[in-house]
């Protein structure tokens, strides 16, 4: 929540109070010590939500009937990078996805090893956060698979997704300068969490985050990595790039998008 959003939030609760009362909103806007309780409310709703509906809650799934003929694209369509563009070029036959961190046994896969473990198909809404919803049909790895088989140490706590996506202009040589996101370890090994390599049972689009993306259906948009090129397993984010657990987070965006 940025600080324009913070204000927003704040005169609505206000509601028709006196002027003084929305320079207070303002006042409570610009607080850092307000604004840390607000971040780590994001974090009583990840829990209080767990607790209603269950750790193992299932996003709702749709009828093939349902299916969108065309699902656009949310944020990048085409990375400008020349990595991803020679890696593109190859049919992603030389693409790697590299997974280490807090793990027992690091692995990297190519695309068609990932396609030859078990998969799971599910046919889900995608919310971004924007406003607008498309549904599509997914095929992927589930992500608690790789997982077990990479053997997460006893401090692991979240797994961070780093793409091939710049976001200011730089190439991937350029630390800190792609999409990255995060999860928790609960959400990771939920089954309907899954790394994507199909969309309507085709190969994954460019524009929709060729050759593979995360797939977290019980959160908004902004969470679905695309364009995925490493995942790391952490004990904690705040080392981790902006410390907030996602690139969009870093800006403001609340780290736990639940829908």
């Amino acid at each position: 929540m940025n600080t324009l959003t913070r204000r927003r939030f704040l005169r609505l609760a206000a509601g028709s109070a006196l002027p003084g009362a929305l320079a207070g909103c303002d006042r409570l806007a610009d607080s850092e010590a307000f604004n840390g309780r607000l971040r780590s409310a994001q974090f009583l709703s990840r829990r209080a939500q767990a607790l209603l509906t269950g750790r193992d809650a299932m996003a709702q799934e749709f009828g093939e009937d349902e299916i969108a003929a065309e699902f656009r694209s949310n944020g990048t369509a085409m990375p400008d990078s020349q990595l991803y563009r020679s890696l593109l070029a190859g049919q992603f036959r030389d693409w790697r996805l590299q997974l280490g961190g807090l793990v027992a046994r690091p692995a990297q896969y190519s695309l068609a090893e990932l396609q030859a473990l078990p998969s799971r198909t599910q046919i889900t809404r995608h919310d971004c956060v924007e406003g607008w919803s498309v549904i599509g049909k997914w095929t992927g790895v589930p992500l608690r698979h790789l997982l077990s088989r990479a053997g997460p140490l006893p401090a692991a706590r979240y797994v961070v997704f780093h793409c091939a996506d710049p976001m200011d202009g730089s190439d991937l040589q350029a630390p800190g300068s792609t999409y990255y996101e995060s999860i928790d370890l609960v959400e990771a090994v939920h089954p309907q969490t899954i790394l994507a390599y199909a969309l309507n049972d085709e190969a994954l689009p460019v524009k929709n985050g060729a050759p593979l993306r995360l797939r977290v259906e019980r959160q908004l948009g902004y969470k679905q990595a695309k364009y995925l090129m490493r995942i790391d397993v952490v004990a904690r984010l705040e080392p981790v790039r902006g410390g907030k657990g996602g690139y969009w987070e870093d800006l403001g965006y609340e780290w736990y998008a639940g829908i």
